[in-house]
């Protein structure tokens, strides 16, 4: 096996712990790397590092030459597509083709932030009041710390640490224990692009030991977390101690409404798409599926005879469809929500089972399951599941669409299939949702915002939007007056 070591100021450093955990393969259950298991003591060297980078070569640097060391950063991510996707895929046991997909995309990420750092500006405001000279300065906000999960560590990761460094702050990354590697191998190509030492750290380890230390370090101004929302709220908590920025993308239980007007094949496509592909570990999964009742049962065959074609197995095949869940907890929670759906009442139309034996290696997969008879009420409608498990519920007209689908504490999405664009315009508008996908789902880009209402979290990511995220704004006013004013008298 592989062994790693931390990655602190541009060095390969051992733990202060000196002790390692395995990272497991999901697919074959076997460990295939070593990974320091880190502690507050190399916490507390990363930040060091993080601040001594802002201080040093990296706080000196124009906003245009760090631009240029974002894109070089981007090509490099290209160039190591293969080592970079083998890494990430070996680790959460995702489809190659979308990791491939998703490595690729993460370049762009760093292309678009290399050149919007030196389109980050103040401004010259008008001021109200005479012999007064007033304007903004944009600066870095510090030390930003990042934590990201294990269903897309890399992708995740660059859609926190490409607008930060655009800002010109410096990150500490603390990566999910179950997938490590991907990002200790991107760190080798901050060396390779030139960045300076200390600009980006890595600290792998597990949420007590790393996590809590990170989010706690007073030296860390931010603190940038994608994961659960109970996850989010301990974050929001121990940040809020010492008032710390805090952007939160959370979980998620998306509502996909589908209109009896809408093209029902590239629909149900929409719908499988949005539950079953990365099998359904993802924050933004469509796992509510709104169906209007003169098309319910009709639909629901549709979604059957494509799901039963899906072809689930070793995830690095080219023609496998679903791959096995990412981590053992998960698995069992994923099997024990489909246990407590039948307990509830619904009905299981399709799926519901576990396979295993020959071409399913460690066993680790649940057959995309549908689940119909659903009441909004019930925990399967409710609750995250983080898995191939779509719950089908009926509704009568849009206001009836509307109240089920917002009918949640979560409201990172929505999708709405329909052919009429005052419909379309109308749910947008009434759907309590930070992003509303009309006709599609899945969508996102380095070019748009996004992030949750409600329990989803708070911040933006994506877009311009994200920048400003990892900046503080400072008034600077200069007087041009020449007459001495009177002491003891306040000029409004």
């Amino acid at each position: 096996m592989q062994q790693y070591r931390l990655f602190i100021g541009n060095e390969w450093q051992a733990s202060a712990s000196a002790q390692w955990f395995d990272s497991l393969d999901p697919f074959s259950g076997e460990p295939w790397a070593r990974i320091p298991q880190g502690n507050a003591e190399d916490v507390d060297r990363a930040v060091k590092a993080a601040e001594a980078a802002m201080q040093g070569p990296w706080g000196q640097m124009s906003a245009t030459q760090r631009g240029m060391l974002l894109h070089r950063l981007g090509a490099l991510i290209e160039a190591n597509l293969d080592t970079l996707t083998e890494a990430e895929a070996r680790d959460n046991g995702k489809l190659r083709s979308e990791v491939r997909g998703q490595v690729s995309y993460m370049a762009k990420y760093f292309y678009y932030y290399g050149g919007l750092a030196d389109k980050i500006q103040g401004a010259v405001i008008p001021i109200d009041k005479p012999k007064v000279f007033n304007y903004t300065r944009l600066e870095p906000i510090g030390v930003v710390g990042t934590i990201t999960p294990w269903n897309s560590s890399l992708l995740l990761t660059a859609w926190k640490v490409a607008p930060a460094l655009a800002a010109g702050n410096a990150i500490v990354a603390k990566p999910s224990e179950h997938t490590s590697v991907s990002l200790l191998e991107l760190a080798r190509l901050f060396v390779e692009a030139g960045f300076p030492p200390g600009v980006f750290n890595v600290v792998t380890g597990f949420g007590k030991e790393v996590g809590e230390p990170l989010v706690e370090h007073p030296g860390v101004a931010c603190i940038a977390f994608t994961g659960g929302d109970e996850g989010g709220r301990r974050v929001s908590v121990a940040a809020a101690k010492h008032f710390k920025r805090v952007t939160l993308e959370l979980g998620g239980k998306s509502p996909n409404i589908v209109f009896d007007d809408a093209d029902l094949a590239r629909a149900a496509n929409g719908v499988i798409t949005g539950i079953f592909s990365a099998g359904g570990q993802t924050c933004m999964a469509g796992s509510r599926l709104l169906l209007q009742e003169s098309i319910h049962d009709e639909f629901v065959e549709r979604l059957v005879a494509i799901a039963s074609k899906a072809k689930l197995g070793d995830p690095s095949l080219p023609d496998v469809q679903v791959g096995p869940v990412a981590t053992r907890p998960q698995f069992d929670k994923v099997v024990s929500y489909i246990d407590i759906a039948r307990a509830e009442g619904a009905h299981c139309a399709f799926g519901g089972k576990v396979r295993s034996g020959p071409g399913y290696g460690a066993g680790q997969f649940v057959e995309p399951t549908i689940f119909t008879g659903v009441d909004n009420g019930m925990r399967i409608a409710q609750e995250e599941v983080f898995g191939p498990v779509l719950s089908v519920l009926k509704f009568k007209d849009e206001a009836d669409a509307v109240r089920i689908g917002n009918d949640i504490r979560f409201g990172l999405a929505a999708g709405v299939w329909t052919r009429s664009l005052h419909r379309a315009m109308h749910m947008s508008e009434r759907l309590k949702a930070g992003t509303v996908w009309i006709n599609n789902y899945r969508s996102t880009s380095f070019t748009t915002p996004f992030g949750g209402f409600k329990d989803s979290g708070q911040g933006r990511e994506g877009g311009v939007e994200a920048v400003k995220e990892f900046l503080e704004t400072k008034s600077v006013w200069i007087s041009t007056e020449l007459d001495m004013p009177d002491p003891f008298i306040r000029k409004y």
